[in-house]
């Protein structure tokens, strides 16, 4: 089962829905960041599923065309795209790197998003940036 990336959460859009590992396990670090990211694709009218992920069902989304994007959240991150996964002797690319670098339209906008509300660009309605986020 897929749990994390590189010191980050993970998370795919499969079949329209961002889909990420569960926290129930006790293996998979409840990050700021990732429930920043939950709750902005919510705002955004995305379906957000936290479940076990096997890689089987992960590699079988990237054949059929389900599995359109893949980021990493996390502090430093903030989000970070994905391009390739690679399991045994299956490589899946994940984007059109001719459009954005590879980046999804989803990454994109939720990468833009929280650091807008990081650096003040955006208004946070949630109550996330605090009087010693701004000095």
């Amino acid at each position: 089962y897929i749990e994390e990336v590189g010191g980050m959460n993970v998370m795919f859009k499969i079949a329209g829905k961002v889909v990420t590992p569960d926290i129930s396990g006790g293996t998979v670090l409840p990050g700021i960041t990732r429930r920043s990211v939950m709750t902005l694709a919510r705002e955004m009218g995305i379906e957000v599923e936290e479940r076990p992920i096997s890689v089987d069902e992960l590699i079988a989304a990237g054949e059929n065309g389900k599995l359109t994007e893949a980021f990493g959240t996390g502090t430093a991150a903030v989000v970070s795209p994905v391009g390739e996964l690679a399991y045994r002797d299956k490589h899946i690319m994940i984007g059109d790197k001719s459009v954005n670098n590879g980046i999804g339209e989803l990454t994109m906008k939720l990468y833009n998003t929280l650091t807008g509300l990081q650096w003040g660009r955006i208004e946070d309605t949630h109550g996330w940036v605090t009087d010693i986020d701004k000095k």
